[in-house]
C-alpha cells in the first residue's frame, strides 16, 4: 500500500516538473474546485403558434316566420235581390249594361224617367202578335208602359189590400218597375180574360206559345219561375221584357235570367 502511495506521488509530482510547491497548489484545487456542471437546459418546446379560432360556422338562421293564423276570409254575402237597397232618393240616370237597361230592386229609375212605350218593342211585339193570329191565338199586350206616378198609385193600392210584405213580391215600388222602361208588356189572350196577369196564363195554349217563341222576337220571359232570389219577384207568367233577339236567343237557350245574362244581381 505504501508502495502504491509512493508511486502515486512520484507520478504527482513528475506533472508539476517536480517542483513540490506547485504539486501542492494543485493538489489543494483538485479537492476545492468542482467541475463545472454544465446544464442541460431542455429545449424549450417549440409552442406551436396559437391558431386563432374561428367561430364555427352556424347555419344561417331562417327568419322566424310570425305565426299568421290563417283567417278564411268570408266571401261577402250575396245581395238579397227580392230587398230594395236603403236608399234616400232615387238615381239621376238609369242603369245601361251592355247596351240593355236594367231595371229591377237594385238598379231603379230615376223619377223623371219617362220615355213613354218603346217604339222598337212595340213594332216587336206587333210581329209575333201576327205569327201567333196565324195560328189562331189572339193576342193582347193589356199593360205596357206606365209612368212613375201611375206606378205609385198601383203599388198602394196593393198595400193597402195585402200589405207591403205580399206587395213586395209582385209589384214594383214607384221608380223600379219595368213597365216605367216602356219595354215591359204583360200579355194575355183574347177572350181568356180571367187569365190575365195571373200565374194561369202560362197554362194556355197562348202562354205557352209565347213562352217557346217570344225570344224569336225579342222579348224574354222576365220573371220565370224558381228565379225570384234573382230577379227578385215572383214568377209572373204574362210579364214579358224587350231585349233585342240575340239577348233575348241566348237567354232563353241558356234557360237564365236578364240578371244572369248581365252578370248582375
Amino acid at each position: 500500500m505504501t508502495a502504491i502511495w509512493a508511486a502515486i506521488a512520484a507520478v504527482w509530482l513528475s506533472m508539476h516538473n517536480w517542483d513540490t510547491g506547485e504539486s501542492m497548489k494543485a493538489l489543494a484545487r483538485a479537492f476545492t474546485e468542482q467541475p463545472e456542471e454544465t446544464e442541460q437546459t431542455a429545449p424549450q418546446e417549440q409552442e406551436e403558434p396559437a391558431v386563432s379560432e374561428e367561430p364555427a360556422e352556424q347555419p344561417e338562421a331562417e327568419p322566424e316566420e310570425e305565426a299568421k293564423e290563417e283567417v278564411e276570409e268570408e266571401a261577402p254575402a250575396p245581395k238579397d235581390a227580392t230587398v230594395y237597397p236603403d236608399i234616400d232618393r232615387l238615381p239621376a240616370e238609369p242603369t245601361i249594361i251592355n247596351g240593355i237597361l236594367l231595371a229591377n230592386k237594385q238598379h231603379p229609375l230615376p223619377e223623371t224617367y219617362a220615355p213613354g212605350e218603346d217604339a222598337d218593342t212595340r213594332a216587336a211585339y206587333e210581329q209575333m202578335a201576327e205569327a201567333a193570329a196565324a195560328e189562331g191565338l189572339q193576342l193582347v199586350a193589356f199593360s205596357t208602359y206606365r209612368g212613375f206616378a201611375r206606378q205609385k198609385e198601383l203599388y198602394e193600392g196593393y198595400v193597402a189590400k195585402d200589405g207591403q210584405q205580399a206587395a213586395d213580391r209582385y209589384s214594383a215600388r214607384p221608380g223600379y218597375s219595368e213597365h216605367q222602361t216602356g219595354m215591359a208588356f204583360d200579355i194575355g189572350e183574347a177572350g181568356q180574360e180571367q187569365h190575365w196577369a195571373s200565374a194561369s196564363f202560362g197554362g194556355t195554349a197562348g202562354g205557352k206559345w209565347v213562352k217557346e217563341n217570344a225570344h224569336n222576337y225579342g222579348f224574354i220571359l222576365r220573371y220565370p219561375e224558381g228565379k225570384e232570389h234573382i230577379t227578385g219577384y215572383m214568377h209572373e207568367s204574362w210579364h214579358f221584357r224587350y231585349v233585342g233577339k240575340k239577348a233575348a236567343t241566348a237567354i232563353y237557350n241558356q234557360n237564365i235570367t236578364l240578371e244572369e245574362y248581365l252578370g248582375v244581381q
